[in-house]
């Protein structure tokens, strides 16, 4: 299908990214956009991104090609009573958020069926807003489709190829089916890493040698939990059902951990890891699911004075980004004194070869 106005009713990282690649390969589409910071709609217009800036959901969305619901997720679904008298036979209504039952069950309800794709992708950032919006942040990323059950299958297609041209990965699913997966390997794992940086919080030493020492591993596996709050708030209430489930699931996966450990069961304890490693190694190494892949490297350093000035000079000059360079004290699980991460992979890719032709000894993840 091809987009000749496309409306957003939000205009946060991912609204603002989608509409963004939109506007690059569709520079002829009309974009309007409704979000509650005039700040990020001001911006947008300033830099050519939309077309028009709306103070409210109103008749400038009819004869839109597409709408995309790019509020948080308990906010979509309020919209959408606003949206019914607007959206044309022809549009495609769709939305961002990570939970879909909710928002099905509520464009069911309302009599919306013939025209909701729901949609989610698999991107994100631990920076939001706008103005950290990118074209590129959907390409090469999975892009969830959880059509309703009404919607012509030629409207499917459409939109799939529609998401395709934006060069992200389209995936048709059923919308429960998505919630359960997404609870396992994308909401689980947040949880896990909010409650074990709690728990190391809490049952830290007065001096806080915990903290001090946490890097390497702790810090890679809990990153996640540097993620909005308000938004997992969401995410938890609109899939407590599945989440329960898991939780449960999971929660008795540790009570065999434990269980080992307590036996002194040699063959469980090694068993339990060497299956996680080679599940672990056989998954693509790409970033294109639902938490976003760290790229960085790790380099060994003489101590000298300049030695990290030295290096950030170097990948400088060959107009190559660094989002976060540092000294690696705890090394227990890692090779190479100084970690330097990157935006893009691209980038992670260059830096290494540069300074592997600098003699460096490079280390990459």
């Amino acid at each position: 299908m091809a987009a000749t106005k496309a409306g957003f009713i939000g205009l946060g990282l991912i609204g603002g990214s989608i509409a963004k690649a939109i506007r690059k390969y569709y520079p002829g589409c009309e974009l309007i956009a409704f979000d509650k910071s005039r700040e990020s709609l001001a911006l947008a217009v300033q830099e050519g991104t939309i077309d028009t800036a709306c103070s409210s959901i109103d008749d400038n969305f009819k004869g839109c090609s597409y709408i995309f619901l790019c509020a948080p997720v308990s906010c979509n679904t309020a919209y959408l009573s606003q949206l019914k008298e607007l959206v044309g036979k022809d549009c495609i209504l769709t939305d961002v958020g990570s939970v879909k039952t909710s928002i099905h069950e509520e464009i069911i309800s309302l009599g919306m069926e013939e025209c909701f794709i729901g949609g989610h992708p698999m991107a994100g950032s631990e920076k939001s807003g706008f103005a950290n919006s990118k074209a590129h942040l959907i390409e090469n990323a999975y892009y969830i489709l959880t059509p309703s059950a009404k919607v012509p299958e030629e409207k499917v297609e459409g939109y799939r190829q529609f998401v395709s041209s934006l060069k992200a990965i389209p995936i048709v699913l059923d919308y429960k089916e998505h919630d359960l997966i997404t609870g396992t390997i994308s909401h689980l794992p947040h949880i896990i890493a909010a409650s074990l940086v709690n728990f190391v919080h809490d049952t830290d030493t007065e001096d806080g040698l915990m903290k001090a020492l946490a890097a390497g591993g702790f810090k890679d596996i809990t990153r996640i939990a540097s993620s909005s709050p308000v938004m997992w708030q969401q995410i938890c209430l609109k899939n407590s059902r599945n989440i329960s489930h898991i939780l449960a699931g999971y929660i008795h996966a540790l009570e065999r951990a434990r269980q080992a450990v307590d036996l002194g069961d040699e063959g469980a304890l090694y068993s339990m890891f060497e299956s996680s490693r080679d599940y672990r190694d056989s998954m693509p190494n790409s970033s294109a699911g639902p938490i976003k892949k760290q790229f960085a490297i790790y380099c060994d350093i003489i101590d000298e004075a300049g030695g990290i000035a030295t290096i950030a000079t170097i990948l400088a000059s060959n107009n190559i980004n660094i989002k976060n360079i540092g000294i690696i004290h705890n090394r227990e699980f890692e090779e190479g004194v100084l970690r330097i991460e990157f935006y893009e992979e691209d980038a992670s890719a260059k830096a290494a070869a540069l300074l592997q032709k600098y003699r460096y000894v490079v280390y990459e993840t």
